[in-house]
């Protein structure tokens, strides 16, 4: 075989291998317009644009497929990534999640981009402008607020079974109860000084804030943890008041 024959055969068999997707197909389906993503999403705007400019790339439709991203290996390899990245979140599929998925993911985008664990390292390797910026995650940080603030604290105990239900609902996603997740584990966190389980790393300024849990510090926290710690890691508040009371209910077991 001729030289030139055996490099034709080679490169048409990689353009080929491009069209084989082993691990799922990101492209079947198709782009909208980077412009359309999020669009009836109810979140602050800047949060909204950080989201679409340095996530949508594996977590939304709106991938932009560079030229290698049809050379074989390495395309399966992308394709993989962007597949795995979607089942965990697809922002083009934000406005059809259930509010409490919502809130799930919420809390994952904000400890993560406080932790700086997203994007990652060989996404940022590929992409040098994806690097979140302090600007790009006090963004992302408000996705957690109320839009109109948080609700006045209630008076009396809350009820500690619909404080379970709450807590399943908006704090699983980062905390249990027994264990260290991306947030230390809460039993036992009513009566304990914040930042104290061993092992865990916290930030610096919640290790160093001396708050010890009971109601009035819970509360707070819950309400508002940037305005109690400005330096902290809370993926975001809980914002009705009734939620707050019997999560504290439920933390005090």
């Amino acid at each position: 075989m001729r030289p030139w024959t055996a490099a034709a055969l080679t490169v048409a068999a990689i353009v080929a291998l491009g069209y084989v997707h082993p691990f799922g197909n990101p492209r079947a389906e198709p782009a909208k317009g980077l412009g359309t993503l999020l669009e009836g999403a109810t979140m602050p705007a800047d949060a909204k644009a950080v989201l679409a400019n340095k996530c949508a790339d594996c977590h939304s439709s709106e991938t932009r497929w560079p030229v290698y991203a049809r050379i074989a290996p390495g395309s399966w390899l992308i394709e993989r990534d962007i597949v795995e990245a979607r089942k965990k979140m697809d922002l083009s599929h934000w406005e059809q999640m259930p509010a409490d998925q919502q809130q799930v993911l919420t809390a994952k985008i904000v400890e993560e981009a406080k932790n700086d664990d997203m994007p990652p390292l060989q996404y940022r390797l590929l992409h040098w402008t994806a690097q979140l910026s302090k600007t790009d995650v006090r963004a992302l940080s408000m996705l957690g607020k109320s839009a109109s603030g948080s609700e006045v604290a209630l008076a009396g105990d809350g009820d500690a079974v619909q404080g379970k239900a709450v807590f399943e609902k908006r704090c699983t996603g980062c905390h249990a109860m027994a264990v260290d997740r991306e947030g230390p584990r809460l039993a036992g966190v009513y009566g304990r000084r914040a930042g104290s389980i061993a092992g865990f790393t916290y930030s610096a300024g919640l290790k160093n804030s001396g708050v010890i849990w009971n109601d009035a510090t819970l509360e707070k926290w819950l309400s508002d943890p940037d305005l109690m710690v400005p330096d902290n890691n809370m993926s975001f508040s809980v914002p009705k008041a009734e939620e707050r009371r019997n999560l504290i209910a439920y933390l005090k077991q």
